[in-house]
């Protein structure tokens, strides 16, 4: 189950929010490597074609945990909402990659009709 928060976005603005304060960059950033036992079966899955489901849960899973760090990243600052947010993801050796999960923190407040 794919984790989120109601005011996060990839866009620069919240529609019905307006920006009261900028706290900068926040990120969360995970490095995974691929166990020899999970190459093993998704080697077994590609075999067969398709969806390699173990890794794409590994995916998922690296994702969720850099986007909940981002989030504390942005709590502990102060802000309530995370505008610009991005996903970058690097090899840095052989198996090991790192996964990044950045955006802007934001106090922002509703806006009054």
């Amino acid at each position: 189950m794919s984790q989120t928060h109601p005011l996060t976005t990839t866009t620069f603005e919240l529609p019905g929010y307006r920006v009261v304060k900028s706290f900068g960059v926040v990120r969360g950033i995970v490095v995974r490597s691929r166990s020899i036992i999970g190459n093993f079966g998704a080697s077994i899955q590609a075999v067969f074609g398709g969806n390699i489901s173990l890794y794409t849960e590994l995916c998922e899973r690296t994702r969720e945990e850099a986007f909940s760090q981002m989030l504390t990243h942005a709590g502990q600052l102060g802000a309530n909402a995370i505008v610009g947010v991005r996903y970058d993801a690097t090899e840095i050796a052989q198996g090991i990659t790192e996964v990044l999960c950045y955006g802007t923190a934001v106090a922002v407040e509703a806006e009054r009709s």
